[in-house]
């Protein structure tokens, strides 16, 4: 099974000492069982040939060059775990991140988006990368949804608004305000803001998911939607003028809706996404509904990029227990999604 025809997924190396290699490794051996889409890793085949051996796996490994044999690479998959070489050592061990994780995890993300825009791979699934690692290495983002709208945005000349979904088939989120202290969201929050955010969002779930009239529910800032204002202004200044204009365009929204209502079975079915106004508020229903298998899609990107919706898990990194669920997921999502959306080179 291949993302697109002959084009495999871009997977990235993520925290070399968490549990993405594990996981990469432990799906390759099951491909056939879960049906996976062809990938490649983009990370250092001698880690990796290590952390098989220390997790007891038997993995045969096939250094590929996308650019050259991009075609080949859903061929060898069948055989062998296709790896595209970083061009640097990789050599943190399972739980303890060294100076190699940050330029390891970079340049892997580098490198994949630098393949979906040649056209040499049909999306981008990233593996779990330590923030905070990254950040002690001088990495400038907050994060590695606001990290591929630069790189996005570095690659096309203009400017790129990504946004980030939670998507699951019990419930899809997305929080308007993404990587912020909880005091400084409702600054941050403006009408333009959550209409860029739902036209985005609409515009997706229409051109990638095949939904032809996406449902938006979109979630007041305050409790009880600010109470008509008795609760903070916010939702009557801020938000409700944001649906109106949505409305106004032709987009199916509702709200501002009360948050501590809008979770539950019932309330579910009547929408097909969450505006959330920050990041705990869309997080923790998705998280509560479908904690081992909800998959991270950015939105607004000119490529496919999908990732599971867990951290780098330290603690059993190299204990091979992780769960492979999101991971699954995330790769079955990026190869459905790849399928209806044009290659970056054949759409420019």
């Amino acid at each position: 099974m291949s993302a697109r025809g002959s084009l495999p997924l871009a997977l990235t190396l993520g925290e070399p000492a968490g549990i993405g290699p594990d996981l990469a490794l432990a799906i390759w051996l099951r491909r056939v069982e879960l049906d996976l889409p062809a990938f490649y890793l983009i990370g250092d085949a001698d880690f990796l040939k290590h952390r098989a051996h220390a997790l007891g796996l038997d993995v045969p490994l096939s250094v590929v060059t996308p650019a050259k044999a991009s075609t080949d690479i859903c061929a060898i998959f069948e055989r062998a775990l296709p790896v595209a070489a970083l061009g640097l050592p990789v050599t943190a061990a399972p739980g303890k991140p060294d100076a190699s994780s940050a330029p390891a995890a970079i340049a892997s993300i580098r490198r994949a988006v630098a393949d979906v825009m040649a056209g040499l791979a049909a999306g981008v699934v990233t593996n779990p990368v330590a923030k905070n690692v990254l950040y002690r290495a001088g990495f400038a983002e907050p994060g590695h949804t606001e990290f591929l709208g630069h790189l996005a945005a570095e690659a096309t000349g203009k400017p790129v608004q990504p946004v980030m979904m939670l998507w699951s088939a019990e419930l899809a989120v997305v929080p308007v305000t993404i990587h912020l202290p909880l005091k400084d969201v409702a600054g941050a929050l403006t009408t333009d803001l959550i209409v860029q955010t739902g036209r985005i969002v609409a515009r997706d779930l229409r051109t990638r998911f095949g939904l032809a009239r996406p449902r938006i529910a979109v979630a007041g800032l305050n409790p009880h939607a600010g109470e008509d204002g008795g609760l903070g202004a916010e939702d009557r200044a801020i938000v409700a003028p944001a649906v109106a204009r949505l409305k106004a365009e032709g987009i199916d929204v509702l709200g501002p809706l009360p948050a501590d209502s809008m979770f539950h079975e019932r309330a579910r079915a009547g929408y097909d996404v969450a505006l959330c106004m920050y990041h705990d508020q869309a997080l923790i229903p998705i998280k509560t509904l479908a904690f081992d298998h909800a998959v991270n899609v950015t939105l607004g990107l000119p490529f496919v990029r999908t990732s599971p919706d867990h951290g780098t898990a330290f603690d059993i990194a190299g204990s091979g227990t992780a769960d492979p669920s999101s991971l699954v997921a995330a790769l079955a999502l990026a190869a459905r999604l790849a399928a209806t959306a044009p290659t970056f080179a054949n759409a420019k």
